[in-house]
């Protein structure tokens, strides 16, 4: 049995089955006992099987436990189970021959007994202890295998019951059968019985143990959930205590500041609060420090947050009055507003900049707040924006009120929504990235408890700017709704315990900022919050400590945060501003020495009074050279018309009354239609001239500054020539003064005769100047300037050279030739020039007729006013013999002249100079508070640098003023 059985082994781990160790030696101890048992009891007798049924229990037992053990201690074992199994073999072959002689007597079939032996212990423990997923093999009675796949050991197998079979037969007797079974049996339920009892006892030693270890730790834990729900319950009644005694002070302080107010006790001046310093240096930071970017790193408190996750009412409850503007599921924060917080004896709130102080006691002016707060977001909106980044500034006063800086910021959306300006978003993303990075900022991070933590946007951008949390300070709202929706507490213990959240902060806290409706007030609120936290079932649970709840609580941690900040930083910053001014002052002595050093402001003020001594200057100038500078410049403007328009055309009449009646009718045309407005046009620009020229003279003008003055002053001469219109009536009057002069024709005094006639020989003189070059410009150059400059003719020249000739002969022979040539003139002309082998054609020749005759008319004029000069006193007999009309039309352009001239003096002195005087004055005011235009005029290195050291003095001035007054403040 032994050898076949190791047989069966060795064939076994050479087989596709690969046996583990472990069931290798399973299998050798079932067999051991299964094979030795039966065929010792079917060999032995009565009194020999008592004695193998031992050894085998004893074998079965040794075996089991073995198989109990780990893995280690079975394979501890495994020398002792073959020992045993060999000794068991042996004696089982002692008793073989026995068994054959006995096999008669028996009724039992040893080949079927023997082939259920050799299954149960060969087959069975290879395939339940090594792991196969192929069946045990099933034996009918006549020994056929029916397994669907070939048993590799069938061979072996059949060895085997061949030779248990071998020597054998009869069956055995049936009632030993019986009694073999049934002990076989009562073995087995000892066995199982004693398996039973002793795991059963096991079990119920542990059990015991266990139930007393959990009595004794919910014993413990009712205790300490007692005892710290009796602190809870007595911090609560502390925290009501201290609101009690609080609200006691409050009312008793009113009621001392009714007493002083009605009484006649001066009020002392009220020295500047520490919190008030402070923001005076955020506020100048944030207005002048544009380079540095020093304000980005002082400490506030940022409120940010999802869109209505409640930032505004957190704010709120910390200020103690609902400022802000209201609305459900839209956005109200459209720009960032910092508010100061500072003790005060009255609630109060002002902006910053501005007078008018809010009583925020008096719901009446709160409405007021809101709707200032909610224009000066909206005026801050530029091109259709929907937010701004510009920030609103406002201080509140209270009693009891912790002192801070806090920024509240619009809040984080998800989606863009169609009334929105494209981008907002990202620039609301950027927005609060900007405060955020600020590395001194105390991050105020809210979050909705109403709402499943996964919607939150808020946390992941916190989380950028301070992985490490040690400036954010946690603060999650709407904890009632939390605690009415929310299946699963626990979540809000993780909350508030930062393990749900990737965030990390300084502190968790849990507030309720309202109950819904909008006209609650802020004692309502907090009477509401004291009341849910006192009957939370959140916070007796245990989700959250009673220093993570309320406001109050928040609001003292907030502030003890922020001042830690401010001392922390505040005087490095100073030192880096004191750095800056050595600098900078170093800079502007070695650039500009022995030069005053003026800031931009400063160097406007200079220019603002160097342009306004300016202006005065035009009342310096005489009623003389005003006309003089007048007449010139309106005759420059109307001798054209008067000399070629009206005299050049009259001049062609035959006589004196046509003659004068032309002109009389020319000049009521022109006077009616264009002499006004032209005459006003030009003392316009002669007034503006003259101010240029006083403006941008340097005579008595600082050298440092007056190319600095340039930019303004050309900017201010432009914006007032936009502006200044002249009066209207000025231009009816100076028509009927004009149409009077004009139709004057009688010269009263032989001075006046003679003026007039200087007067036309000037005018005359220049114009035959003025012919004379046109001439010269049609011919070309003349002999002597192709003899001396290398010049020639072009053959238009030429042409018109040829042209004047023949003309001038044509004149010669009739002086008073009419001004347009005939037709025939025309021709003769031509074929004269034709024949001399010149083909000219007939516009050269018209063109130069024109200039010719004009000058040839001049000179003839000329020649009659000289005549005239001594006809004065016999004008009716002269002006039939020598036409001296012309010098009466001369006498009344010269009177129209004098008189328009003196008119406009005197709207300049009077009127137009002072009302200049005003708009310049009116300009420069409003330039004074544009600082963008100012900083475009008044440009340049001196500047900058001068505003730079101006900028970092008062800056540093600031700091340091805040610095000794916060030592004293905590000394």
């Amino acid at each position: 049995m032994y050898a076949l059985g190791r047989h069966r082994i060795h064939h076994a781990r050479r087989s596709q089955f690969h046996i583990t160790r472990r069931s290798y030696y399973s299998f050798i101890g079932r067999a051991a006992y299964r094979g030795a048992k039966w065929m010792l009891v079917a060999g032995a007798g009565v009194g020999s099987m008592k004695y193998v049924s031992s050894k085998v229990d004893e074998t079965h037992e040794n075996v089991s436990q073995r198989l109990r053990q780990p893995y280690d201690f079975v394979m501890s074992g495994v020398h002792d189970i073959g020992t045993r199994f060999r000794n068991l073999s042996i004696k089982a072959g002692e008793y073989s021959d026995n068994m054959r002689k006995r096999q008669e007597t028996l009724e039992v079939d040893p080949k079927a007994l023997l082939q259920g032996i050799v299954y149960s212990s060969i087959s069975s423990p290879m395939y339940l202890l090594a792991g196969s997923a192929e069946a045990p093999h099933k034996v009918k009675s006549d020994g056929a295998d029916h397994h669907p796949k070939e048993n590799p050991h069938k061979k072996e197998e059949t060895k085997i019951l061949s030779f248990l079979s071998s020597g054998t037969g009869g069956d055995m007797d049936k009632e030993k059968e019986r009694k073999v079974q049934e002990e076989h049996g009562k073995l087995k339920d000892e066995l199982s019985t004693a398996r039973e009892g002793a795991k059963n006892r096991e079990m119920g030693r542990l059990l015991e143990d266990n139930e007393k270890l959990r009595n004794s730790i919910n014993s413990e834990r009712s205790e300490s959930h007692k005892k710290e729900q009796e602190l809870r319950i007595e911090l609560i009644k502390l925290q009501e205590s201290y609101k009690r005694d609080l609200e006691k002070l409050r009312a008793d302080n009113e009621l001392l500041r009714h007493l002083v107010k009605n009484t006649n006790v001066k009020p002392q001046t009220i020295k500047k609060s520490i919190i008030d310093m402070y923001a005076d240096v955020l506020d100048t930071l944030s207005h002048n420090d544009t380079s540095y970017k020093i304000q980005d790193h002082l400490p506030r408190v940022v409120v940010v947050g999802d869109q209505s996750a409640g930032k505004t009412s957190v704010l709120e409850m910390l200020i103690r009055a609902r400022i802000f503007p209201r609305g459900h599921g839209e956005m109200m924060t459209r720009s960032p507003v910092q508010v100061t917080l500072g003790e005060g004896s009255r609630h109060t709130a002002q902006f910053k900049g501005t007078d008018r102080v809010y009583d925020l006691s008096s719901e009446a002016q709160l409405y007021e707040l809101r709707k200032d707060v909610e224009r000066r977001m909206r005026k801050n909106l530029k091109d259709g924006e929907t937010i701004s980044s510009e920030v609103i500034s406002l201080t509140v006063k209270g009693p009891g009120l912790h002192r801070m800086v806090l920024v509240d910021l619009p809040g984080i959306i998800s989606t863009e929504t169609s009334g929105m300006k494209p981008r907002t978003k990202e620039k609301l993303t950027e927005m609060c990235s900007k405060f955020m990075k600020n590395p001194n900022a105390i991050i105020l991070c809210i979050q909705d408890g109403s709402i499943d933590a996964e919607r939150s946007n808020v946390t992941n951008i916190v989380q950028a700017h301070d992985p490490k949390g040690k400036r954010t300070i946690f603060v999650l709202t709407k904890v009632d709704l939390a605690e009415q929706n929310m299946a699963n507490p626990s979540r809000v213990k993780k909350i508030l315990e930062g393990k749900l959240f990737p965030m990390k902060a300084l502190g968790y806290y849990a507030v309720v900022t309202g109950r819904g409706p909008q006209d609650d007030t802020v004692e309502s609120i907090g009477a509401y919050e004291e009341d849910f936290f006192s009957r939370s079932k959140l916070f007796r649970s245990g989700a959250f400590r009673a220093s993570q709840m309320s406001t109050s609580n928040l609001s003292l941690a907030v502030s003890e945060c922020f001042w830690k900040m401010v001392k922390d930083s505040v005087e490095q910053q100073a030192d880096n501003f004191r750095a800056m001014r050595y600098n900078l002052e170093a800079e502007w002595r070695n650039t500009f020495a022995g030069i005053r050093e003026m800031d931009r402001n400063d160097l406007y003020e200079k220019a603002k009074d160097e342009i306004l001594d300016d202006i005065a200057c035009l009342h310096k100038i005489t009623p003389l050279e005003w006309e003089s500078l007048l007449q010139d410049a309106i005759w420059e403007k109307i001798s054209p018309t008067i000399v070629d328009d009206i005299y050049l055309n009259a001049a062609e009449c035959d006589n004196a009354s046509n003659f004068n009646t032309k002109v009389d009718i020319a000049l009521k045309d022109w006077t009616d239609d264009l002499l006004p407005q032209i005459s006003i046009d030009v003392g316009w620009h002669t007034l503006f001239k003259q101010l240029e020229t006083i403006i941008f003279s340097k005579a008595n003008k600082d050298k440092d500054t007056a190319d600095l003055f340039l930019p303004l002053k050309k900017d201010i001469l432009n914006e007032i020539e936009k502006q200044h219109k002249w009066q209207t009536n000025a231009q009816k009057r100076l028509s009927v003064i004009q149409k009077n002069a004009l139709e004057d024709t009688a010269v009263t005094n032989k001075m006046q005769w003679d003026n007039s006639i200087a007067f036309m020989e000037r005018i005359l003189n220049e114009r035959i100047r003025t012919a004379k070059t046109d001439l010269d410009k049609c011919i070309g150059p003349s002999w002597s300037e192709r003899w001396m400059g290398w010049k020639t003719r072009t053959p238009i020249e030429s042409q018109s050279v040829a042209a004047k000739n023949e003309l001038e002969r044509l004149l010669i022979a009739n002086e008073f030739h009419p001004k347009e040539l005939e037709t025939d003139e025309l021709t003769t002309v031509r074929k004269n020039l034709q024949t001399q082998g010149v083909d000219v054609p007939y516009e050269i020749i018209c063109n130069v007729w024109s200039k010719l005759y004009k000058l040839s008319f001049l000179k003839r004029s000329l020649a009659c006013a000289q005549q005239c000069r001594k006809a004065y006193y016999h004008r009716s007999v002269a002006c039939n013999a020598v036409e001296c009309n012309d010098v009466v039309l001369f006498w009344r352009a010269t009177r129209m002249l004098e008189i328009t001239s003196n008119a406009i003096r005197l709207q300049i002195m009077n009127t137009e100079a002072q009302r200049i005087e005003k708009e310049v004055k009116q300009y420069l005011e409003n330039l004074s508070h544009d600082e963008e235009k100012k900083k475009e005029l008044i440009t340049g290195k001196r500047v900058d640098l001068a505003e730079e050291l101006r900028r970092v003095r008062g800056i540093q001035d600031r700091l340091e003023s805040f610095i000794d007054e916060l030592r004293q403040d905590h000394s």
